[in-house]
């Protein structure tokens, strides 16, 4: 094992990132299911969601602070209000109300599905970012890369074929019409997820401010139709149950889980590269598999087997022929911030990921030489 690169107690930060990403996807749709069905009263999803989205607002705003204080050497709060509110911040908003929906949606698609079948589906997002990146930026994906999305294709299909009734798994609601509900969610959510990346892409090339002031943005400007969510979907049970009604130390995890998986990607994109990336997201689909039959009497049939393993090797092959260099016509004539990275690192990428993938992260849990400053002209 090469010890080049920074360490974390004396292991490569890239085999840990690897780990931690590897146990939080894993983790994420386990503890999402279980929260909506460990108790008989159920919290608002709504609620779940601003509470997300104001962890991911506080944690971002932090490393936007310290972002600035390293290249000017002092905090400046009014720099950072100007960057946050000032010039094209609207831009943000459209990206914000998609990944508030999409977010919402995924907790509808996994209440209603079993943890394994959400988990190879959601992989979707995958197909509907690559082809919104084609569509709206001109990215060349290249011949492997349009097979391993025909195979991810086939293999979701082949987890959705019916199985016997004993094979439902604790499905929250039972039923073909809850199925049909959750498929359309989380297939919803997918699209949405593709739209959102690739337009945030599109507004960080074309910037000369940081991800993380751009990050702050699209948390900020998810709060209102958040809240929106709240008041209008659930304000009647909000107001006689209360906000946190229903909630558990579950429903805190799946939040928590939520808001500081994409931190995880940001370590990962910048220790490892995306084939490991892509390597966690396939452990991840197998182990949450496996502990489906463990917690929820998940039981696995052949075309179940057989499209978990198209959906593993696609994902695999999808980031192994990733192109390092964003097509031509995606060049723009403004400098790229240090902190964007290229048109096909981001074809993979999900709605937390988007949300939250920058380099800064790692300056705050890595000892070692301080990073370079880099000022924003």
């Amino acid at each position: 094992m090469s010890t080049s690169g920074p360490l974390l107690f004396g292991v490569p930060l890239k085999y840990v990132s690897l780990i931690v990403l590897t146990v939080q996807n894993s983790m994420l749709v386990l503890v999402m299911h279980y929260s909506r069905i460990v108790s008989d009263v159920r919290y608002f999803t709504s609620t779940a969601v601003l509470l997300s989205e104001l962890t991911k607002l506080f944690v971002c705003l932090y490393l936007c602070a310290r972002e600035s204080k390293a290249e000017s050497g002092r905090l400046n709060m009014r720099q950072v209000y100007t960057d946050v509110f000032g010039g094209d911040s609207w831009k943000m908003l459209i990206p914000a109300g998609l990944y508030t929906i999409q977010n919402n949606l995924q907790y509808v698609a996994v209440s209603l599905l079993d943890a394994a079948t959400f988990q190879v589906t959601y992989q979707l997002k995958i197909l509907t970012t690559a082809l919104c990146s084609v569509l709206l930026l001109s990215t060349s994906l290249g011949t492997m890369r349009w097979v391993s999305l025909c195979a991810l294709t086939l293999g979701i299909i082949l987890v959705q074929l019916p199985a016997s009734p004993s094979s439902a798994g604790t499905v929250v609601s039972g039923g073909a019409s809850s199925k049909l509900m959750g498929l359309v969610s989380v297939l919803t959510a997918c699209m949405l997820s593709g739209l959102a990346g690739v337009y945030f892409e599109k507004v960080l090339k074309g910037s000369r401010k940081s991800v993380w002031t751009r990050n702050v943005q699209l948390s900020l400007f998810s709060l209102p139709p958040a809240l929106f969510g709240v008041l209008v979907v659930d304000g009647a049970g909000v107001s006689s149950l209360g906000f946190f009604s229903g909630y558990t130390r579950w429903t805190i995890a799946a939040i928590s889980l939520q808001a500081f998986g994409g931190l995880l990607v940001a370590v990962v994109v910048k220790y490892a590269d995306n084939i490991l990336k892509g390597f966690a997201t396939s452990i991840s689909i197998v182990l949450s598999c496996l502990v489906s039959v463990w917690l929820f009497d998940f039981h696995i049939t052949r075309p179940f087997v057989l499209g978990t393993g198209l959906v593993v090797y696609a994902t695999y092959m999808y980031g192994k022929y990733s192109s390092p260099s964003p097509p031509a016509k995606a060049a723009s004539a403004l400098p790229m911030s240090s902190n964007t990275r290229p048109t096909d690192e981001y074809a993979d990428s999900d709605a937390d990921t988007a949300n939250s993938e920058s380099v800064p992260l790692s300056d705050l849990i890595v000892s070692g030489s301080p990073r370079p400053a880099s000022k924003q002209h």
